[in-house]
This record gives structure tokens, sequence and C-alpha cells, in this order.
């Protein structure tokens, strides 16, 4: 069934390829932070724990309402590592650094998501997609409030 709800195919799809990219940021960060969480050691242990908790457990909750906005477009939501290796801007970490590096990653991470989700806003103001306007919206004040949490524990 075809889809009416005001904007074209093509914008549709710039928008959908857009958040696919931002999909893949997201979920990039949240297996990033999940795994610095598992891992994560030294003094600052229970505090880093639990932020980094509550910093993927938000995460797991924004792929999915980025990917049901990419499908409410009528586009396919990208799901699998190697979709989002291709489409992150994000890079993997592979190894265990320690705490402080933990922090500088994620960091420069919820400052990546900001900006991919800032970088697509002038498309959906184009357009008056207000739905998809109003969730890069919510995403960047999340991203960039998390990074100055974040930012805040590298202060000496």
């Amino acid at each position: 069934m075809q889809i009416e709800i005001g904007l074209s195919e093509a914008q549709r799809e710039e928008i959908a390829n857009g958040l696919s990219k931002l999909l893949a940021d997201t979920y990039t960060l949240y297996l990033k932070t999940h795994n610095f969480h598992w891992n994560v050691t030294g003094p600052m242990f229970q505090t880093l724990h639990l932020l980094f908790e509550q910093q993927y457990n938000e995460l797991a909750l924004a792929v999915d309402v980025i990917a049901e906005r990419i499908r409410a477009l009528g586009h396919k939501a990208p799901g699998s590592y190697a979709v989002y290796s291709k489409l992150t801007s994000i890079q993997e970490e592979t190894g265990h650094p320690n705490a402080e590096e933990m922090i500088r990653q994620l960091v420069k991470g919820q400052e990546t998501v900001a900006r991919t989700a800032r970088e697509l806003l002038p498309a959906c103001n184009k357009c008056d997609d207000a739905p998809t306007a109003d969730l890069l919206t919510q995403r960047m004040e999340i991203h960039e409030k998390n990074a100055w949490m974040l930012r805040s524990l590298l202060e000496k």
C-alpha cells in the first residue's frame, strides 16, 4: 500500500538513510557503553558501572525508537553488525582501556551521535518532517547532556 504522509518517496528515503546512520551510531555506542560497564575497574568503579548502565539502557530504548521511525517512513531498518560497521562513525573498541580512557571514548561517542542527529535536521526541516525533527532534537539533547556528564568526570 502506498504511503501518503505528506513526504515524497525521495524525502522519506533521504531521511530514512540519515536515520539509518543515526541508528548505527546509536547501536555502536550502546555496545561500547555496555562493554565498558562490564569491564570498568579502578577507584571509580561503582560510579562508572552505574553511570554506564544508565546510559546503555537509554541507548537500548533509543535504537527501537529510531528503527520504528525508519519503518514509519516506509523503509527497512538496518539490523546487523556488518551494516552498522559500514554506517557508523564511532570506532569500535576491541581492547580493554582504563577507566579514564573509557570516559574519553564515550564522550567522543556521545558527541558523534549528537552531530549525526544534527546533520540530518536540515533535511527534516526542509520538508517539514516534524516527527523526525522532534526525535532528532530529543536525541541531541540526551547525547549532549551525557557528554557533559562524562566530560565532568575528567575534570581535575
